[in-house]
């Protein structure tokens, strides 16, 4: 805990003393282009008249002016990191605090009728997505909740050896999450790609030339004036008639690159990220893979963005009135990068996909990899072939409070099917969501909150939390019996690793406990694996019948007239329930 505390309270230090130097900086850029700028309209006020004297200023001192502006933004931009820098670091404090509820919870994701994730908090507040994504664009993370609902148990070394690499780069990792948080704008690659394939444009073939022929003319008119060649009048119309040719259309050309302004962000920082993915060396065999998959494609992915990005930049220098005047009068200036910003979009609408994902991919394990390096403690399971599916030691619940957290060994053989009684509030459902989040965690490629473990990859399906549905007309037992239904059609598919907490809840005893038993029964014919969490102990006689079953409970003590939990799974049947006594405790009886 304290290597990853220590990194950030120095990266926090340094981040720190960087931004006062920074804002010292951009105050001494600022007075300086105020200053040139004030020169600039003193000189213009003075020689209005002669226009020698205009050009020679106006080639001097517009060149410097922008230099300064272009300075000044760089140094906003440079501000601006410092301070995410900043942020991210104080955050990431905060999480190994267990204070991370301010972080986006993942809500969009629920899904009650997904295989385990609703059972398990998997999305929502103080879920497990909650406490590891770091990702703002909603691409990165549905690629992570992707990733963590698959029960994909192909390759998980291949995972883990990415996730292993990633998360001993601390400094590439925070890197590419600021480039990709500070500048992605509003814009999401989906919206991109769409407004680029609906795009209509409206200049011509013939504009281009055009354009062409008339800056070409306008600098032969230019020098004749300044040499006396022609009247000065021959020039004003020639500005005239360029303002007017760029006029025709201005509401268009505004409007392209109102949307390019807004596009700009996002773009800029996709090809940053592209940029670093391209630079950082690595040696897992799966993000050399991803690396390839864009090294191999570099000029069809970077140097187009590349053009876009210095077509963008040419087209803010018209923010500028004096250089947009100048600019549309002699060299139709905006209608040009009209033109070749449209050419752009014509040509590579098509090819914005690829990479976007790619980008996603080194995101979402980049979160990974920062869940790795803040618990340095954690296993990454060894996978095996053999009998046992988990064999775990000191085995807990990531999301608990580690100085409060009790842990346990826990070891399951393949087609073995653990039954656990134990009293109200003894740690039952705990344990069911700490062995489902395990397997969640594994089949990520994650490390697990254990201190030991060796795992067999298994799908996992849960049945722990069941409602009714009024918009469905559908009872609490119809619920019930739709699970568990769904359960056994994905039985019929596939090994799973069953976890239920109670059977058949919502009905009498007698049903209850026939309907249990004869579930069970099936489950252990299915060859699936799993634990079953019940209050009903005649399931334990299973295990006389069955030498795939095993009894085990969580205990609960009556002392001094208090209850008392020590939350350890323990061999057998429990022999204490407790909820009489407290029904009488809360004084309810």
């Amino acid at each position: 805990m304290s290597q990853p505390a220590d990194y950030y309270k120095n990266q926090i230090q340094n981040y720190t003393a960087q931004l006062k130097k920074l804002r010292r900086k951009s105050i001494w850029i600022s007075a300086s282009r105020l200053i040139i700028f004030l020169s600039l309209s003193i000189l213009i006020y003075f020689f209005y008249d002669n226009l020698k004297a205009l050009i020679l200023i106006a080639l001097v001192g517009i060149p410097l002016f922008l230099f300064l502006v272009s300075k000044s933004e760089n140094i906003k931009h440079l501000i601006n990191i410092a301070k995410e820098y900043i942020l991210i670091n104080e955050n990431e404090l905060k999480v190994l605090r267990g204070e991370y509820d301010f972080l986006d919870s993942g809500s969009e994701f629920i899904d009650p009728e997904h295989h385990f994730s609703y059972d398990i908090d998997l999305f929502g507040q103080a879920s497990f997505f909650q406490y590891i994504n770091r990702s703002i664009k909603q691409s990165a993370k549905l690629f992570l909740s992707n990733l963590l609902i698959s029960n994909n148990i192909n390759n998980i070394e291949d995972r883990q050896e990415a996730i292993k690499e990633l998360s001993k780069k601390p400094e590439w990792r925070q890197e590419f999450m600021i480039t990709s948080r500070l500048d992605i704008g509003k814009y999401e690659p989906g919206q991109i790609v769409s407004w680029m394939q609906n795009y209509q444009p409206f200049t011509k073939k013939f504009m281009y030339p055009l354009v062409w022929f008339f800056s070409v003319s306008s600098v032969l008119l230019i020098l004749a004036s300044y040499f006396n060649f022609i009247n000065n009048y021959i020039l004003l119309f020639w500005v005239f008639l360029g303002l007017g040719i760029v006029g025709n259309y201005a509401k268009k050309i505004q409007k392209l690159f109102a949307e390019i302004e807004q596009v700009k962000p996002s773009l800029m920082a996709y090809k940053s990220l592209i940029d670093l993915i391209e630079k950082e060396k690595f040696t897992s065999k799966l993000l050399q893979q991803k690396q390839q998959a864009l090294l191999d494609s570099k000029t069809h992915i970077s140097q187009n963005i590349s053009e876009f990005l210095s077509l963008s930049k040419r087209i803010e220098f018209t923010n500028n009135l004096i250089i947009k005047f100048i600019g549309d009068s002699f060299f139709l200036y905006d209608l040009l990068m009209a033109y070749q910003m449209e050419a752009w979009i014509a040509a590579h609408k098509d090819d914005m996909n690829t990479w976007y994902a790619l980008t996603d991919f080194f995101e979402a394990y980049s979160n990974l990899g920062n869940f790795v390096f803040n618990h340095p403690s954690y296993t990454f399971p060894k996978i095996n072939d053999g009998e046992n599916i988990i064999k775990a030691t000191g085995l807990g619940h990531p999301l608990l409070d580690a100085a409060k957290r009790i842990d346990n060994d826990f070891a399951i053989k393949k087609h073995s099917f653990f039954i656990i009684t134990g009293a109200n509030m003894a740690g039952k459902s705990t344990f069911l969501r700490t062995v489902s989040l395990s397997i969640v965690m594994a089949n990520s490629g994650l490390p697990v909150c254990a201190q030991g473990i060796d795992y067999h990859p298994i799908k996992l399906i849960t049945s722990m939390r069941t409602s009714d549905s009024l918009s469905k007309d559908e009872s609490y037992f119809f619920a019930e019996l739709k699970r568990l239904k769904f359960m056994v059609d994905q039985m019929n598919k596939d090994e799973y690793f069953i976890v239920l907490d109670e059977i058949l809840k919502g009905t009498n005893s007698k049903d209850k406990a026939m309907g249990s038993q004869k579930f069970v029964e099936k489950l252990v014919h299915s060859k699936s694996t799993g634990i079953i969490a019940t209050h009903d102990l005649s399931l334990c006689k299973l295990e006389n019948d069955f030498s795939q079953i095993k009894n085990y409970f969580f205990d609960a003590e009556i002392i001094n007239d208090e209850l008392s939990f020590d939350y350890k799974l323990k061999t057998g049947v429990c022999q204490n329930m407790n909820a009489s006594f407290l029904l009488k405790k809360m004084h309810i009886i």
